[in-house]
């Protein structure tokens, strides 16, 4: 884990273990993913049209919130990517693992979040993960095998650049803006409140929800806590399969 050395916030404030913060990620990463597939295509669509000054419009705007809180959960998972890049036993394993997961996601996220069997415009957020370990990983490769500077800033920046470009042709979650976010995180890991302030700034095409993104991670105490990783692996596609029956049930239960 991330050395104590590198953290300049008082540990009285340091409160927040790796468990804590995955938890509170899933945890609003679930309201953010319920919000559109349950309160927005569960209720929202089927009475549009929503019209300012009507209670379907408060209701929108308590969705518009909603999704804000979702903006926790990514930062989180991105900051925890870097971490399991820099101490897992084997990387291969780790991107193997995320490719199989991602994989697995795919169907419960185009079913659960846009209504479609297959839907090609929009893949999930372990292609992002998983593209982004491919990106450090090359980033890293590079720099310990190229010894002249100017050729290994020019390979890093294109390998980067090419798997920037490849998220963005595939439409994974967040696309490039992602992998900026897990860059600067990466690169700013030696001191951990220039990584969040950096990552704050990296992702400040979220405002103003970004506000509320990066706090979390600033108590971070460096420590893993209890958990049981595959637990958050599995959670993904399950919560996601969860919100498709519960708008099936909700349509059916409260049809418009």
């Amino acid at each position: 884990m991330m050395s104590m050395e590198t953290i300049y916030i008082p540990e009285k404030y340091r409160i927040l273990d790796g468990a804590a913060l995955k938890m509170i990620a899933i945890v609003t990463m679930f309201i953010d993913h319920a919000a559109k597939g349950i309160l927005y295509y569960g209720y929202l669509i089927p009475r549009r049209p929503v019209s300012q000054g009507t209670s379907l419009y408060t209701i929108y705007q308590f969705y518009r919130i909603l999704r804000g809180i979702g903006r926790i959960a990514f930062p989180i998972f991105c900051f925890f990517l870097v971490q399991g890049f820099l101490y897992t036993r084997s990387r291969l394993k780790y991107a193997l693992r995320l490719f199989i997961f991602a994989l697995i996601s795919e169907f419960p996220f185009d079913i659960a979040l846009y209504q479609k069997w297959i839907y090609r415009s929009h893949q999930n957020v372990y292609f992002t993960l998983l593209i982004g370990v491919l990106m450090l990983w090359a980033f890293e490769w590079i720099g310990e095998h190229v010894r002249a500077s100017y050729p290994m800033v020019f390979l890093q920046a294109a390998a980067v650049g090419a798997l920037m470009y490849l998220s963005y042709i595939m439409h994974t979650d967040y696309n490039y803006k992602g992998l900026i976010l897990i860059l600067t995180f990466y690169l700013l890991r030696f001191h951990h409140p220039l990584a969040v302030t950096g990552g704050a700034v990296a992702m400040c095409w979220e405002w103003p929800y970004v506000l509320l993104a990066f706090p979390p991670l600033l108590l971070y105490n460096g420590k893993r806590g209890r958990q049981n990783k595959y637990f958050f692996y599995v959670f993904y596609p399950a919560h996601l399969l969860l919100i498709y029956f519960i708008r099936l049930f909700m349509l059916a239960a409260f049809p418009a």
